[in-house]
Parts: structure tokens; C-alpha cells; sequence
């Protein structure tokens, strides 16, 4: 998954260029918004916009910030947009974009891996208000009707316990065996992933305990769209991308995208994908 901040007329993310591109099934889905909120009561007193005013840094503090991360090597790169009181919108850039790309701004595409896990949340809440699905829907209920999830006790793995990371699915699938082991679910296959949950035994009842689970939010995303009749991205891309005016959003790059892309950088620093 890779995004663009676009001259923060988009909403603006800021990643480190160490972030993993997922382009298989497995794209799952996080990203963080900051908005500001106007209470119901419109109860904002005038202080508490004058402090909003005094807290806000300057692009030279910021700057500061970025290049000491990038300088203690925490980050290779880091792009952050502000929206002041008055809504004038900051593009703040520093660090090291690959050989041959241009320099970082508000165009720099980054691979965002799991970052892009809150799309398939944002895909569960539309579709579950639209009553498309329901939270407490089994898994099983939207994959052919020849695949087996594994349960627990009487318990069913949920479209909810997928997105809340409690659904007892573990991490990876045992049978993930990548030829690029930098671009791992690459080549991993829906065949394959039915294949592991055939013969999975649950070790704990589902929505008992928080495991992360990218297998899990991966299986979430294929029901949705299995749901949907409609890929994946489609579905992301109709729903989230357009409308929120991410233009320069995917799962695979267009030429702009490759032309204005962050190459990724390992955890040394090194280029390639961390």
C-alpha cells in the first residue's frame, strides 16, 4: 500500500521511509488522522483557542524535530503536514527520498505496509452501517462455502474479532514461504491462506485476547470484498481514497506514483525494503 500526502489538499500522514509495501491479499489497513473537534454544545471557550494558537510549533521547530530524528538515524526521511487555527496548511520536509527521486515534500509517495490497516477497519464500520455485513458476523459466513475456519469452544472468528486483533488467528500462516523474503506476502496466495486456516487449531477462544495478527486483518479484507463482489482496491479506492480526495493512494504504483516515490530504507539505514 502506498500513499501521498498531494500538497496537503489530501489528508496528510506522516511515515518513515522504513514502512513495508504489502501488495498481495494481505494489505491490510492503519493510518492515523488528527483533526480538531467542536464539541456539540459549540462550548470552545476563547482561551482554549488562544492556547491552540500558542501550541501550534513553526515550521522551523518542526524542521528541527525531523532533522534530529533523521540525524540520530530513527527515521531515513519524514514528511509532516500542519493545519493551523486559521486552516493555512504547512508542508515540513527532511531526510534522504533514495538516489534519483526527488527531493521529500508533500508529493513523496511512501509505502505505508501496515499502516494502511485502518482502511479495512474504515471498510468494516461503512459496510456494517450500510448493513452490507454485521460485526458479529462469522468469517465463514462470506468465503466459499468449501473453506473451513478453524473454531473454539463453539466460538466463531467474527468480522469484529478480525479488525480487534482478538480472532486467536496467530501473526503469519506457517505456510508462508516467500521467494523475497523483503516483499513477503508478494507471492502468498488465497489458496494458500485457505489452505493454512483448513487445518489451524485454535489455541484460545476467539475475541478472548489480543494476538496482532496481519493473517487476520488480511482474511478480514478478502471477506469484505468477497462481501462487496468487488476487489479489494476497488472497494478502498470508492469508499476511502476518492472520496477523501487521496488521489495518489494504490496498492500498485501508477508512473506518477514510481516517478515520486520514497525509496524504503532497512533499519540501518540501508536502501531496500526494511
Amino acid at each position: 500500500m502506498v500513499t501521498s500526502q498531494g500538497r496537503l489538499s489530501r489528508y496528510l500522514m506522516s511515515i518513515p521511509l522504513s514502512a513495508a509495501l504489502v501488495t498481495s491479499f494481505l494489505a491490510g489497513v492503519f493510518a492515523t488522522f488528527v483533526t480538531a473537534d467542536v464539541c456539540a454544545q459549540q462550548q470552545v471557550s476563547a482561551q482554549s483557542t488562544v492556547a491552540a494558537r500558542v501550541a501550534l510549533a513553526s515550521d522551523a521547530e518542526v524542521l528541527a524535530i525531523l532533522r534530529q530524528r533523521v540525524d540520530e538515524k530513527r527515521s531515513a526521511g519524514i514528511v509532516v503536514g500542519l493545519i493551523d487555527s486559521d486552516g493555512r496548511k504547512h508542508i515540513v520536509a527532511y531526510g534522504d527520498p533514495g538516489p534519483g527521486q526527488p527531493a521529500l515534500d508533500g508529493d513523496s509517495v511512501f509505502e505505508i505496509g501496515s499502516i494502511s490497516k485502518v482502511f479495512t477497519a474504515t471498510l468494516l464500520s461503512q459496510m456494517a452501517q450500510e448493513g452490507r455485513v454485521r460485526l458479529d458476523d462469522p468469517v465463514q459466513r462470506w468465503l466459499p462455502p468449501t473453506i473451513r475456519v478453524p473454531t473454539r469452544n463453539g466460538k466463531s472468528i467474527t468480522l469484529a474479532s478480525l479488525s480487534e486483533q482478538n480472532s486467536g488467528l496467530p501473526r503469519l500462516p506457517d505456510n508462508l514461504t516467500p521467494a523475497d523474503r523483503n516483499n513477503p506476502y508478494a507471492d502468498y496466495t488465497v489458496e494458500q491462506m485457505y489452505e493454512f486456516l483448513s487445518r489451524y487449531q485454535l489455541t484460545r477462544d476467539p475475541g478472548t485476547q489480543f494476538e496482532y495478527s496481519n493473517l487476520g486483518v488480511g482474511l478480514l479484507g478478502h471477506a469484505l470484498a468477497l462481501a462487496a463482489g468487488e476487489s479489494y482496491e476497488h472497494l478502498a479506492r470508492e469508499r476511502i481514497w476518492v472520496p477523501l480526495g487521496m488521489a495518489h493512494t494504490a496498492i500498485a504504483l501508477d508512473p506518477w506514483m514510481k516517478a515520486h516515490l520514497a525509496l524504503g530504507h532497512g533499519r540501518g539505514g540501508e536502501l531496500g525494503r526494511c
